[in-house]
C-alpha cells in the first residue's frame, strides 16, 4: 500500500511538472545578441568603460568623432592662426561597451516592453541637421 501511494505521488509530480512547465518568458527577440545563425562568436571586445571582455556580437559599438582641441581653445587658435580657412583635425575613435556600461553612460537607454518591439532605427543626428536645412521646422511640442 505504501509503495503504490509513493508511486502515485511520484507520477503526479512528474505529470504536474510536464503540465505546468511554462515556457520561460523572453525579454528580447534576439536574446541580446546579433549573431543570427553564425554559431558562437569567438572574438571578444574589451569594454572601454570597465575593461570586461564581452562577445563581439553582444557589445555596444559607437563611432565617436571629437575635436582634438577643446571648444574653449578653438577661438584662440583661430585668432592666432596665419591661415584663415584652416580646418582643425578631428579624432575618430570606435568605442566599445558592455551593455551595463552602455546603459550607465547613457549610450543606450532602457525601453518599455512596447518600445522594445519597435524595430525602426533611431534617427541619426546628421539626418536631423539635413532635415532642418531643407526647411522643416522639426519636431512639434
Amino acid at each position: 500500500e505504501n509503495s503504490s501511494v509513493r508511486r502515485d505521488r511520484a507520477l503526479q509530480g512528474v505529470v504536474g511538472l510536464l503540465a505546468c512547465s511554462p515556457v520561460m518568458p523572453v525579454k528580447r527577440r534576439n536574446h541580446g545578441r546579433s549573431r543570427k545563425g553564425c554559431g558562437s562568436y569567438g572574438k571578444l571586445l574589451t569594454c572601454d568603460g570597465c575593461g570586461c571582455r564581452v562577445s563581439k556580437d553582444k557589445g555596444v559599438k559607437r563611432f565617436r568623432v571629437t575635436n582634438i582641441v577643446e571648444s574653449s581653445a578653438i577661438r584662440d587658435i583661430r585668432d592666432a592662426s596665419m591661415y584663415e580657412e584652416y580646418v582643425l583635425p578631428k579624432m575618430y575613435r570606435k568605442m566599445e561597451y558592455c551593455i551595463g556600461c552602455a546603459i550607465h553612460q547613457r549610450v543606450v537607454r532602457v525601453r518599455s516592453v512596447e518600445a522594445r518591439k519597435d524595430r525602426t532605427p533611431p534617427m541619426r543626428p546628421r539626418m536631423l541637421e539635413q532635415k532642418y536645412k531643407q526647411g522643416d521646422k522639426g519636431p512639434q511640442k
